[in-house]
């Protein structure tokens, strides 16, 4: 699995066809939970079909059925998540599988 952080340039972006994890901790995520969903969003847009995204949100939201799983279900209709764990730095893991 591929962990990466999201470059902002979208043209620098490869698009991922293996399962891979979207890191979505950085300091200026717990400053801002609209960017964490902008990004996160934009991580299960770019996986393919068939695969899936670890998206790993930071601990200062709390936990990601509070904000996330609203905005996954309103963007995308084929696919499913569900909630892995807590990582060992105290953020959450949401597995999106895109269908």
């Amino acid at each position: 699995m591929v962990t990466t952080n999201l470059p902002t340039d979208s043209t620098a972006r490869p698009d991922h066809d293996t399962s891979w994890s979207a890191n979505l901790e950085h300091p200026r995520h717990a400053d801002d939970r609209d960017l964490v969903v902008a990004e996160a969003l934009d991580a299960v847009e770019r996986t393919a079909a068939g695969c899936h995204v670890n998206l790993v949100t930071h601990t200062a939201h709390g936990h990601p059925s509070t904000y996330l799983y609203d905005a996954l279900e309103a963007a995308f209709d084929a696919l499913e998540y569900e909630y892995v764990d807590r990582c060992g730095c105290g953020g959450h893991v949401t597995r999106v599988h895109v269908e």
